[in-house]
């Protein structure tokens, strides 16, 4: 399940391939105690990720459900994805570390 629109939640999505590359560049090109936000270009909300997935492949979409009723349902860790809502920028990782994504958005990255 995922949160229903008007409580659902930012996500920053990255492909595991653009992730394992962005580690390499900073092992070269990162500077010392440097943090550096690893995410595509996509601005999406979770539930929103989720429905693409299911739609690329066929699948049934998630139930939408209320935080209250999620929190009731689903696994403390699981919720505390569902309890923050940040929106990252990757400009460090495309300026300091030179990194070209491969895969730009969530949709590319799913594909």
């Amino acid at each position: 399940p995922v949160l229903g629109a008007d409580e659902d939640v930012s996500t920053n999505p990255i492909h595991a391939d653009e992730l394992t590359r962005a580690c390499c560049a900073a092992l070269w090109r990162g500077k010392p105690q440097r943090v550096t936000n690893v995410n595509d270009d996509s601005q999406m909300l979770m539930g929103d990720y989720f429905d693409m997935a299911a739609d690329l492949y066929g699948l049934s979409r998630p139930p939408r459900l209320t935080y209250v009723d999620a929190a009731a349902q689903l696994p403390a860790m699981q919720m505390s994805f569902m309890g923050e809502s940040r929106r990252l920028m990757n400009r460090r990782l495309k300026h300091e570390l030179r990194l070209v994504l491969r895969y730009p958005t969530a949709a590319e990255g799913l594909r």
